[in-house]
């Protein structure tokens, strides 16, 4: 047993001699927890954001210190959520600062079993290499009475949930000026 525990120490004595009868005050709350002191107080700023999730565009604030986020709440002075976050705008946090976010480019090269990485120049080049290929192999000018198409059906897009209105309405502009018709977002599915 601690040895620090007393007769006087426990939460129904404290509750009595305290006045904090309910115990909804002071009397239950431990040493421990008065001690501990909110992530938001030490913060060097906070910055004004909006979730990145889904399309209704909850306010965010994000707290930070030393260059790295230390928290992300929601932003009471936003008109559209009232400093209201969902379970995933609760979470976002985790999105910016979780251990296992990839921050390089890696590729699996066809019936290769291991991982290589790539610098974003040769990736981002390789796609459009393949993006410009399928593009072109699956273009459909006119259909067979001679109308006009002018569609790919090479090339789809499935957004993410993760993305903000803005980069969603510009993927949809870019599929769509390309010729793709399938194009959809997680958010909807």
């Amino acid at each position: 047993m601690d040895a620090r525990r007393t007769f006087l120490s426990w939460p129904v004595v404290r509750q009595v001699t305290s006045g904090d009868l309910l115990g909804r005050g002071p009397s239950v709350t431990s040493r421990q927890t008065r001690e501990l002191e909110p992530r938001t107080s030490t913060a060097d700023r906070v910055v004004q954001s909006v979730c990145p999730y889904c399309a209704v565009g909850c306010g965010q604030r994000v707290f930070v210190k030393d260059a790295r986020v230390v928290q992300i709440e929601g932003d009471p002075d936003s008109p559209v959520s009232r400093g209201r976050l969902c379970p995933k705008g609760s979470a976002s946090e985790q999105l910016v600062n979780s251990p296992g976010r990839q921050r390089k480019v890696l590729y699996r090269r066809p019936r290769g079993t291991e991982w290589e990485s790539l610098d974003l120049e040769t990736a981002m080049q390789m796609i459009t290499d393949r993006f410009v290929a399928s593009r072109r192999a699956g273009w459909q000018d006119r259909d067979e009475h001679g109308r006009p198409l002018r569609r790919t059906m090479g090339i789809a897009s499935l957004g993410g949930a993760t993305l903000d209105n803005e980069e969603n309405y510009l993927i949809k502009k870019l599929f769509t000026a390309a010729g793709a018709i399938q194009i959809e977002n997680q958010a909807r599915i």
